[in-house]
């Protein structure tokens, strides 16, 4: 669990308007340095991909082998994704693997949504993922844990850094998302769940292990063939059902 010791606000979506939301944020010494610094040229990278920079989705990716952070966006009107940026993570712990309690030092891995900006993070600026899911709570065992972050700082307890130079960035990419209206979506993968790694896997881990990855990959193929976003439900097992 990568727990946030300094003072803080966490500013729920839910709670205030998109404009109210985005010019709040952007009030934060933190938020508006990285404006300052970042936001000409993501929004003239924006221009010259076709992002329309005031209304756009945004996707993560996460692999964990591989210790990458991969973003994908979606402007309005689009057929599909496109694959805008990789971020490495920086630091790294526990090990392949679902997260499943509090204090395995395991960065989840599943199906996710950004739930909370935070601001005042002494990670410089970091981002919620809104684990636990539904199915980690049926196939994890309580207490579950949480406050697992995107952050900078390169320090990690269960959580998923980069640098404070490319918080910067990925903060504002998912923070003008979704102050125009979009969920912040996180799919987070041990590693590139293709058909040789899924194979290679079986000789290392066991079958409880590579059962669960294999559910992972119908989600994870999904995106890799269209582009667009899978609808994602839970079965009563705790198993995806991928649509």
């Amino acid at each position: 669990m990568c727990k946030i010791f300094a003072c803080f606000i966490l500013l729920s979506f839910c709670s205030i308007g998109q404009t109210s939301f985005l010019k709040q944020q952007l009030k934060y010494p933190h938020v508006a340095q990285a404006y300052k610094e970042k936001w000409s040229n993501i929004s003239k990278t924006f221009k010259a991909k076709g992002i329309d920079s005031s209304d756009f989705k945004v996707l993560i990716r996460v692999f964990k082998e591989e210790k990458t952070v991969e973003v994908w966006l979606k402007t309005k009107n689009a057929d599909k994704y496109i694959y805008y940026t990789s971020y490495a993570i920086c630091r790294s712990s526990g090990i392949l693997g679902p997260k499943r309690t509090e204090g395995d030092l395991q960065v989840p891995e599943g199906f996710y949504k950004i739930n909370f900006f935070n601001a005042y993070s002494d990670y410089y600026l970091a981002m919620q993922v809104d684990y636990p899911n539904q199915s980690d709570k049926i196939l994890g065992r309580k207490p579950f844990g949480g406050e697992i972050m995107v952050h900078g700082n390169c320090v990690t307890i269960g959580c998923i850094p980069i640098t404070d130079d490319k918080i910067k960035e990925l903060y504002l990419i998912c923070l003008f998302s979704k102050g125009g209206g979009h969920d912040v979506v996180v799919h987070s993968f041990p590693f590139k769940l293709d058909v040789k790694h899924l194979e290679e896997s079986k000789k290392q881990n066991t079958k409880t292990l590579t059962d669960f990855w294999n559910n992972l990959a119908a989600g994870y193929n999904y995106f890799e063939e269209k582009k667009l976003l899978p609808q994602i439900m839970v079965e009563p097992t705790g198993a995806y059902k991928i649509k």
